[in-house]
């Protein structure tokens, strides 16, 4: 944590595909169900049609500890097909920016992951950011490395 109460966490990983397949399956907002853990109950609330562009708005709900959360995010930048950021307008955090990024590379894309997070409620919420929350988020992008790794794997023995 550094000195305003911000957080960060990173994930990476190497996907087999091109960084235009790659960045066309993460910028498509029903995905995002497929590559959340199914405890958390991800549902989409916006209507169709669903299309990423800069200043758009995705409304969903998630389930935490069994209690549902509204979430709101707005995308704040978006670079085909290097590179956009989703920012929650509403939600459980005091601050949620998640900023995808996709590399090629001569093993497909990588693509990296940086969240910079907080939460609210002050000490309450160092607390439970100690107890749960970080180790919650933790696992909730080991699932979707997880998940990542079967969905291209599975599309790259489809294009053989």
């Amino acid at each position: 944590m550094n000195e305003n109460g911000t957080y960060e966490l990173r994930s990476e990983l190497v996907v087999p595909a091109g960084i235009d397949e790659t960045f066309a399956f993460f910028e498509d907002p029903r995905n995002l169900s497929r590559i959340t853990p199914p405890w958390l109950n991800f549902r989409i609330r916006t209507p169709e049609p669903l299309i990423m562009r800069l200043g758009a708005e995705f409304d969903y709900t998630i389930r935490w500890l069994g209690l549902p959360l509204p979430w709101k995010t707005l995308i704040t930048a978006y670079e085909p097909p290097q590179r956009f950021v989703d920012e929650q307008v509403r939600g459980p955090y005091r601050l949620w920016r998640h900023t995808h990024t996709f590399e090629e590379t001569p093993e497909g894309t990588k693509v990296l992951d940086h969240v910079a997070y907080a939460l609210p409620l002050g000490p309450l919420g160092k607390l439970a950011h100690w107890l749960v929350v970080r180790r919650q988020l933790e696992e909730i992008f080991a699932y979707r490395r997880r998940v990542l790794r079967q969905i291209f794997r599975a599309a790259s023995e489809i294009r053989r």
